[in-house]
């Protein structure tokens, strides 16, 4: 696409049609604090050559995850993903499919999504699932919205295990909407009393597991209280992987489970597309955010499948809308469905039981490790351990040592005085000598 700068004559005209005095109107509902004061340190114009010189500069400083020993987790995981998933996403029928309005030829479409809702409620412990939403952050705002529908309540209670980028967009979907969200402090040990801190005022609690931390967390005493008070539990998972070991949140009572799909199907891709998962009880369906896919028959007794219910405002009147997330991931949750199915029941948790192995060892050995402290009582394939100094400058040191290390708490809670904490994910991609070269990185920088 070409970009054809307007004019200053254009721009008035544009904005003497649509009835505001100056562009800057057009920002008036965004936080001052978010807005630019300045411009950015740029270079006012450049040669599309020296624009592609400068960015591959820049981009010759980052070190690929498949590069070197890769350790990083916070949400965002390396896992292997089999060609298999590439080769069939890939298909013209998928690849370039667009949402399946008209049923009579969408079926294939339809019956990937139809199959990909089963696997989310079966993994999730839940009833009913959507055929996926933008990411994990976003799917956790839209259930917190959801809850407050269904309460007719408008506060939310965020544990301070929840992953700190989620309970950011949670706040904004929140502010805007002019509810109520208080956000328990940061959590390392998954030691926090939610039930305490519950009261009528609520809507939901919002719980993450495995938390921020790697903290597993017993759901079930919480659900049995929230119910108490008429309140929602929504569970939270980012490591999707994690279910195929832990008992999952529907089992353990959570009303709406929402979570990260990544993991299964999707490499990290420099940070997205990604996959949000949501599910629900089959009692609160009507007030899912989202689509959903449906398996009927025809006039003749044939199965197929359509959209059950579209939520959004492109399908019903606005104000009856539930969601204002666009569309599902459709290409991601396919790849999600297709990794899912090759690897069935049995394989998801070796996958898992592997992961929880690596990580394991990895832990065991830093526990002998002078200076460092693992905080975890227990952990699927992510914990957090504690470090002299700077965990963000330990982290840079090894980077330059070739192993990438991990995420500094203090990345992601800048203002919190955990500066010496850093998250360490192990995977089915590490192996023995991954695992002895983060050893021998970090006892030469400590």
């Amino acid at each position: 696409m070409r970009y054809l700068p307007l004019s200053l004559q254009e721009r008035d005209d544009m904005l003497a049609r649509i009835g505001v005095a100056s562009v800057n109107a057009l920002y008036a509902d965004a936080p001052r604090d978010a807005l630019l004061t300045a411009p950015l340190d740029l270079p006012k114009r450049q040669t599309e050559l020296e624009v592609e010189r400068r960015l591959s500069a820049l981009a010759a400083k980052n070190v690929a995850a498949g590069a070197v020993p890769f350790f990083v987790g916070a949400g965002a995981y390396k896992h292997h993903v089999p060609a298999t998933v590439d080769h069939l996403i890939q298909r013209s029928e998928f690849l370039t499919a667009y949402t399946p309005y008209q049923p009579e030829i969408s079926q294939g479409t339809l019956q990937v999504l139809f199959e990909f809702q089963t696997q989310v409620a079966n993994l999730t412990g839940m009833e009913v699932a959507n055929a996926s939403m933008y990411d994990g952050s976003t799917a956790t705002a839209e259930a917190i919205l959801m809850a407050h529908r269904v309460t007719r309540r408008g506060k939310a209670l965020l544990s301070g295990g929840l992953h700190p980028h989620y309970a950011e967009t949670a706040r904004t979907l929140s502010d805007m909407a002019e509810h109520e969200i208080a956000l328990l402090p940061p959590d390392p040990r998954g030691t926090e009393e939610l039930i305490g801190a519950l009261d009528d005022s609520l809507s939901c609690v919002v719980v993450q597991t495995p938390d921020f931390f790697g903290n597993p967390r017993d759901l079930k005493p919480l659900a049995e209280a929230c119910h108490g008070k008429g309140v929602l539990l929504i569970a939270v998972v980012t490591e999707v992987l994690s279910l195929g070991l832990i008992e999952s949140p529907g089992a353990m009572g959570a009303d709406i489970v929402v979570g990260e799909g990544q993991s299964i199907g999707n490499g990290l891709n420099f940070g997205g597309p990604y996959l949000g998962l949501f599910a629900t009880r089959d009692k609160y369906v009507r007030q899912s955010p989202g689509r959903l896919c449906g398996r009927s028959v025809d006039a003749d007794g044939r199965p197929g499948f359509v959209l059950t219910l579209s939520t959004r405002e492109q399908h019903i009147r606005r104000e009856k809308a539930t969601s204002n997330i666009c569309t599902n991931s459709g290409l991601c949750a396919l790849a999600f469905s297709i990794h899912l199915s090759l690897l069935g029941e049995t394989g998801l948790k070796q996958l898992a039981l592997i992961n929880h192995a690596n990580a394991v060892a990895l832990a065991e050995a830093l526990e002998k490790t002078p200076g460092v402290e693992v905080l975890n009582r227990a952990f699927f394939n992510e914990f957090t351990l504690r470090v002299k100094g700077s965990a963000a400058d330990l982290v840079e040191r090894m980077a330059a040592r070739g192993v990438l290390a991990g995420v500094p708490v203090s990345r992601l809670l800048p203002k919190a005085g955990l500066d010496d904490l850093l998250l360490v994910a192990s995977s089915e991609m590490n192996t023995d000598e991954d695992r002895a070269a983060f050893l021998a990185a970090l006892k030469q920088e400590l």
